[in-house]
């Protein structure tokens, strides 16, 4: 029988010998698939300033890394804009182009709200933990606002941490707390740790923003509870964290360029444990895996980190089956990451709309990409998050930390020390190791956009005999910001169709012909679906990354002088308003469409017009030229031969036809609905604006738009209306050097200046920007900040005076 037990007991080693032998295997392959394949992005805005009022634009740039590296394989940005209720304002897309984008968002003039939320993501960024996105409240500057400073009641709160997750028994624990408000700023307060026998144990003591520790020693079933008071004297009682009677205490330590770790068990404990396992990861890399031998209670070990890269190293403790026992996080900052640019001012100019230049140079090997703010000095700002601090830290960790950019201001002992308070009282999660173990790899959702959003769409209702045999998709396109222009693209059997030249901007009317020989003729399209929808469901409206408590100087004369300009834009409106000479006669319906939509060459002239907004006989027509004929003397307009397209005749030649003044031909004429005209002017010949001479005349068709446009619900492509990237506007920037007819208007910009995209190359390790002055600031504030190609960051902040 005892022969029999060695041979089950021996047995069973090896078996758990192979299992966690195949464990270990396990875990190292798939924490490199994770790096190499699952990498995650992490993303960061820079605004011209800190704050807005109502009816200004906020201006900005965003910068996206994945790893130590500029993210280089998304090229698509996601921002949804929210007011403070959750209320979407505005789903904005925008291109990436080398790990950074640009663009802005005009706040509307009515808007009341405190703050507007900011969410931004890319597509890959869906496949992950939602709280790794960059979230940010931009406070609103209102007189109500503002007056409502004063009135807020401060609700404090204090959390403990025990140093690698849990407060074990027998061991004696380093406890981690914070006390912070609701808003996340950090809380003076007073009180010390009690068991539940009410003996004093120990005090709680400050060291940095709210945080500090303390050491406990607990047995087991003990609990403790914390006495505290606040600021103003109010007592408050608060729970530790239960005691757990089995498990390990992790806890780091810094030591020059090293980390040592100490893992520490009860003397039964450490027995049971046998060894334990040690796995230091960063940016979802291993970069260290140790196995040490706890039977007498503790192990420990030192991890050099002179040659890792900086951000958060994550060491987790596992037992021999790969079961996680605990785990901390510390940074590591060995100041790699940083390039120093240097700004110097080649011409001041501080006096009234007088000419500012600056020159930014770097070291002559950097290929950077900048941008600048300069800002009036004397405006509110906000420096506790910039660049560096929020790529390196705050977008690597969940939840809020206060005032992040402070850990990167010095690299003293004291500043490294409070930084690993940080570290103490915050999570990180990147990994679910339970499924690391096993070999399990997150769900992708969302494939990585690897490419521009182009025009392209899908054809549905057709047979899949119909789409092999489809041949091309003639689209008409009249965009306002592109243009007008007409695309003819093969239609692939699976239905699809795309330009990959053709980078939409903003919205476009989007008129588009199939053929009806081939039963195409009602096949509908959808256009751009690879575009995401606003993340309704996930935004944040509670004001979680807002804080009440405003710079008052500097926003009173933020928001003093937001609302002269305001003032000022209305006089000036105002004005011109009134050198308006009124005319009383009522101009017909066709006037005001030939106002509205002829342009150029196509605008007066000779010719016949037709109002089909108020036209019944153009309700009861069946197309375009069933409504034209017998209308114009002289113009024949025949379908003998059982043509889809009809044959036009004028004078002996054929008139050229034009769909929202683009060239086009009778067989998409012929596919247009009346329903979405509004407006044709046929030009007798000669037309000058044709090609070859317009022998045969003109007819100008133009499709409905803005008041015009009829809204049918239900009918899939509504008004043919298909949207893109959102425009990009150039920030505007006085000239005073040359004479303009606005130079007599007040200047009280609060924003001076503002370059999203200043480059320097190998070659060229020094760019100049210019900037005139105001007619009030008698100080600027610049802020630089820019990434390199191989991802050093760079955040510069320089008072000019």
């Amino acid at each position: 029988m005892i022969s029999l037990m060695k041979r089950c007991v021996a047995i069973t080693s090896l078996i758990l010998s192979l299992f966690c032998k195949a464990n270990a295997q396990n875990i190292d392959a798939t924490i490199e698939k994770y790096a190499n394949e699952y990498g995650s992005e992490r993303s960061y805005l820079h605004y011209d300033k800190a704050t807005y009022a109502p009816g200004e634009t906020v201006w900005y740039k965003a910068y996206l890394m994945q790893g130590i590296y500029p993210a280089a394989d998304s090229k698509t940005l996601y921002i949804d804009w929210t007011d403070d209720k959750g209320k979407l304002l505005l789903h904005s897309l925008a291109p990436i182009l080398d790990a950074t984008s640009v663009g802005q968002f005009d706040i509307p003039e009515s808007y009341t709200g405190r703050f507007i939320h900011v969410k931004v993501y890319t597509k890959w960024m869906l496949n992950f933990d939602s709280a790794f996105l960059y979230n940010n409240d931009i406070r609103i500057l209102t007189k109500s606002n503002i007056a409502q400073t004063s009135k807020i009641t401060v609700i404090p709160s204090l959390q403990f941490f025990p140093e690698g997750g849990d407060m074990v028994a027998n061991v004696n624990n380093k406890i981690a707390f914070k006390a912070n408000d609701q808003y996340g700023r950090p809380v003076n307060i007073k009180g010390s740790i009690f068991d539940k026998a009410g003996e004093l144990l120990d005090s709680l003591h400050i060291i940095h923003d709210g945080m500090g520790y303390f050491f406990l020693n607990p047995k087991e079933g003990e609990s403790f509870i914390a006495k505290w008071k606040d600021e103003k004297g109010k007592q408050y009682t608060s729970d530790l964290p239960a005691v757990k009677n089995s498990g390990v205490a992790l806890q780091v330590v810094q030591q020059d360029k090293n980390r040592i770790f100490s893992v520490v068990a009860s003397p039964t404990e450490g027995a049971a444990l046998g060894k334990v396992h040690i796995i230091g990861t960063m940016y979802q890399h291993e970069i260290f895996k140790v196995t040490k031998d706890i039977a007498t209670g503790q192990a420990q070990g030192i991890v050099p980190t002179q040659d890792l890269p900086s951000g958060i190293l994550t060491v987790t403790v596992f037992n021999d089956q790969w079961i996680p026992l605990a785990e901390r996080i510390t940074f590591i900052n060995n100041q790699e990451y940083a390039f120093y640019p240097e700004m110097e001012v080649q011409h001041w100019g501080l006096n009234k709309r007088a000419r500012d230049e600056v020159q930014i140079t770097v070291p002559d090997s950097v290929a950077a990409n900048f941008s600048v703010a300069v800002t009036d000095v004397d405006i509110d700002t906000d420096s506790s998050d910039h660049i560096i601090s929020h790529l390196l830290l705050t977008g690597e960790l969940k939840g809020k930390v206060y005032n992040p950019s402070w850990y990167f201001s010095n690299s003293s002992d004291s500043l490294s020390k409070q930084l690993d308070l940080v570290m103490l009282t915050h999570g990180w999660r990147r990994f679910n190791w339970e499924d690391v173990v096993s070999g399990k790899f997150p769900k992708i959702n969302y494939e990585r956009d690897t490419s521009y959003l182009t025009l392209s769409g899908k054809l549905y209702g057709a047979t899949p005999s119909q789409l092999r045999d489809a041949d091309n998709i003639v689209l008409l396109i009249n965009s306002g910001v592109q243009g007008k222009q007409m695309l003819v693209l093969p239609v692939k059997p699976n239905g699809t169709f795309n330009d990959p030249t053709y980078l939409l901007f903003d919205t476009a009317n989007i008129y588009f012909q199939l053929s009806k020989a081939k039963g195409l003729g009602d096949v509908s399209v959808k256009f751009m679906e690879g575009r995401l929808p606003p993340l309704q469901n996930n935004i944040a409206a509670a004001g979680n990354y807002y804080s009440k408590f405003f710079d008052t100087a500097g926003n009173a004369r933020h928001l003093e002088l937001a609302n002269e300009l305001a003032a000022l834009l209305n006089k000036y409106q105002g004005k011109v308003l009134e050198t308006v000479k009124i005319n009383l006669k009522t101009k017909t319906p066709v006037e005001v469409l030939e106002d509205k939509y002829p342009s150029g060459l196509f605008k007066g002239g000779d010719g016949y017009q037709f109002d089909l907004l108020n036209d019944p006989r153009a309700r009861s027509s069946i197309g375009i030229f069933n409504y034209l004929q017998g209308q114009v003397a002289g113009l024949q307009i025949s379908t003998a031969g059982g043509s889809n397209a009809p044959s036009l005749s004028w004078r002996g030649s054929i008139p050229q036809l034009y769909v929202d003044e683009v060239l086009t031909d009778a067989s998409l004429v012929s596919s247009m609905s009346v329903s979405d005209v509004a407006y044709i002017k046929v030009m007798r010949p000669p037309f000058f604006g044709g090609s070859g001479g317009g022998a045969g005349g003109a007819i100008a068709i133009y499709t409905r738009r803005g008041d015009d446009v009829k809204r049918d619900e239900g009918k899939g492509l509504a008004n043919n209306k298909v949207t893109g990237y959102n425009g990009i506007r150039e920030f505007y920037s006085p000239n005073y050097g040359t004479f303009s007819p606005n130079d007599d208007k007040k200047d009280i910009r609060t924003t001076l200046y503002w370059n999203p995209q200043l480059i320097t190359t190998p070659g060229n390790n020094k760019v100049t920007f210019t900037f005139y002055n105001n007619d009030i600031t008698k100080a600027f504030r610049v802020v630089i900040e820019g990434m390199t190609k191989d991802g050093r960051l760079a955040h510069l902040e320089q008072i000019m005076e």
